[in-house]
């Protein structure tokens, strides 16, 4: 575990706010805030796999298909 740093609360409008010295940042802008005890505990915010992915694949070519067209009719399984 990462050793403890000493850092200035501040008053941000009618906010409390810390400013986190630059080795504890984290990615992005937005973070999940909770309080266990009289502990506060900032977590970030991490996106899933998939969305990863989903993003890197880029936007469809294909037109989705119309989902009001009729299926076609099932085959019925052999006994």
């Amino acid at each position: 575990m990462t050793e403890g740093r000493h850092v200035k609360l501040f008053r941000n409008g009618r906010n409390q706010a810390v400013r986190i010295p630059r080795e504890f940042e984290f990615e992005g802008d937005e973070a999940i805030l909770r309080k266990e005890g009289d502990r506060l505990i900032l977590e970030p915010i991490r996106t899933g796999k998939l969305l990863s992915v989903l993003r890197a694949l880029g936007p469809m070519t294909e037109p989705f298909p119309d989902i009001d067209d009729p299926m076609p009719p099932l085959d019925e399984p052999d006994l």
